[in-house]
């Protein structure tokens, strides 16, 4: 078959499949929260037997702060490395403790070490019968590696759990066929391109052209079919393994920003347990505003793609001590705002401090509160959160995200908005530039000199000029008059808004709003939510 009208047909047809057989298997089982008699924030804690076995009260640490569900640590990258009778020890240990208990597999593996194991003793690679892949520079690699035979063990591991008795399974770790986010993933092997080129039709130049459309970052017909290409792969591998298994709910981890080039096809897991991607494992990497932005702008995107109540956080300390307490409890804000209704704090083999979960219970329990108010209400607001097709196939997943900072309400746009200001990503702003997206209506601001957009600097010191242009107008939302770094993400059908103060100080706010003013104190990292904005100052 050649030509692309006949690719596209082909593509297609293949994807409407994969969709169509995907769902039945994930749509046996209702909400996760099915029964709990209302909407509420459940948390989650992802320990390894090394974390448990030693430290018999851990598991009552955890279920006094709050914690429903503990997952533990099952097949890893073609290992038991943990026997399934230890697993399953530990699986009773849990039950035991007053908690449900379930497994976290890593299916494919890691390019480094992201489980940093207490000893020398965990294997960091795949057995020697499994194969790496192929770099993009002809390089070999583990981890992410997609061949056989990784699909038919993970499918007779997950049969393995399902006979004693685990009815949940999140593959973690990263499900993934990209090495890193902003990465175009999948492998470059002889044997998956000849499959390439034989089910599109194309000749044999077709791996320059390819390699060249992917260094360019080009959404080229030739990177779009390779991206769907390795988006069929990893969910036939998914399908796969939820096929041996149907007492089994099997849930996919998503990777920071992860979409479509890291062979995820959001779309296809919609009805799946979700860990919405996050990146920000350590002080340093949290601390700076645009790290909190960052995380932010990730889960929005992908509560998108996943209901509420099937989203989960990917609230992980890595190294296990380098997040700090407060900064982990500053964390749970962004499922708050993101209606992510399932926290599952993480940290690899080893546990955070079990000091932290005295700064934890507290910020759970209000978090969990104000989430019962918030519930299924859409932020909305002037400012828009738009990440496009090039950003999910060829971005370099570094979103403009410093506008949720600025105390101007914001909303998420599946695609570009009729009216207010639209942050675009350097991908998006060059598809504006090349004439495939166009606006609506609303003002496109970017990072990048494009035709069809103001250009203007991710800084705090640009956006507050930009905010101060919008404050003598007529309004119809609420808006923080003080230049500081605050996220204000407005619920008009709740009549609410939750300020989430990004300073590690206490700031009072100023939120105007009808022409009336109110001033609202907010600790260091935490939310305030102001009800019915009621009293107002004139």
């Amino acid at each position: 078959m050649n030509g692309k009208a006949g690719r596209t047909a082909l593509r297609m047809t293949r994807r409407e499949a994969l969709v169509a057989a995907m769902l039945p298997l994930l749509g046996l089982r209702g909400s996760l929260n099915a029964g709990s008699g209302q909407v509420r924030r459940r948390y989650h804690v992802a320990l390894s037997p090394d974390a448990i076995e030693p430290d018999p009260d851990l598991l009552g640490v955890v279920h006094q702060s709050g914690v429903s569900d503990v997952w533990t640590a099952g097949f890893l990258y073609g290992h038991w490395y943990y026997t399934p009778e230890r697993i399953q020890a530990n699986l009773a240990r849990i039950r035991q403790a007053g908690m449900a208990a379930h497994v976290v597999n890593v299916p494919l593996g890691h390019p480094g070490d992201s489980l940093r194991a207490p000893s020398a003793s965990l294997p960091l690679i795949p057995p020697s019968h499994w194969r790496p892949g192929t770099r993009i520079d002809g390089r070999t690699r583990w981890g992410t590696s997609l061949h056989s035979p990784a699909t038919e063990e993970n499918a007779s591991a997950v049969r393995r759990l399902e006979q004693m008795g685990v009815d949940r399974i999140f593959l973690d770790d990263d499900f993934r066929v990209a090495e890193s986010p902003g990465t175009i993933g999948g492998c470059f092997c002889a044997e998956h391109l000849e499959e390439f080129r034989e089910l599109y039709g194309y000749g044999q130049g077709v791996r320059e052209e390819l390699v060249q459309s992917i260094k360019d970052r080009q959404l080229t017909p030739v990177v779009r079919n390779w991206v769907d290409f390795w988006c069929d792969h990893l969910g036939a591998c998914f399908r796969a393994q939820q096929s041996a298994a149907r007492h089994i709910r099997l849930g996919i981890m998503v990777m920071y920003l992860g979409a479509e080039k890291a062979g995820i096809r959001l779309a296809d897991y919609s009805q799946a347990p979700f860990r919405v991607g996050e990146l920000m494992f350590s002080d340093n990497q949290f601390r700076p505003v645009k790290g909190k932005t960052d995380e932010l702008f990730s889960a929005l995107f992908h509560r998108r793609f996943v209901r509420a109540d099937l989203a989960f956080s990917e609230t992980t300390a890595f190294p296990a001590d380098r997040l700090s307490a407060p900064n982990m409890a500053a964390k749970l804000a962004t499922s708050t705002i993101a209606d992510v209704r399932n926290t599952m704090f993480m940290s690899g083999i080893t546990p955070f401090p079990r000091s932290h979960w005295a700064t934890l219970a507290p910020a759970m329990k209000k978090h969990a509160a104000l989430h019962r108010e918030l519930a299924g209400h859409k932020p909305s607001g002037p400012f828009k959160h738009f990440w496009g097709r090039h950003s999910r196939y060829v971005g370099d997943d570094h979103p403009y995200s410093l506008f949720l900072a600025t105390g101007v309400p914001f909303e998420v746009t599946s695609e570009p908005s009729s009216d207010g200001w639209t942050f675009l990503s350097d991908a998006d702003s060059a598809a504006l530039g090349g004439g495939q997206i166009s606006s609506p209506g609303t003002v496109f601001l970017s990072r990048l000199k494009v035709a069809g957009a103001r250009r203007l600097d991710e800084s705090m010191a640009d956006l507050f000029k930009l905010k101060a242009e919008l404050l003598p107008r007529p309004r119809h939302f609420p808006v923080v008059l003080d230049e500081k770094p605050v996220v204000c993400a407005w619920y008009p059908t709740a009549q609410s808004a939750l300020l989430w103060n990004l300073s590690e100080q206490r700031e009072t706010f100023t939120l105007e709003y009808a022409g009336k003013r109110r001033h609202i104190e907010v600790g260091p990292l935490d939310v305030e939510l102001v009800r019915d904005f009621g009293p107002f100052t004139s």
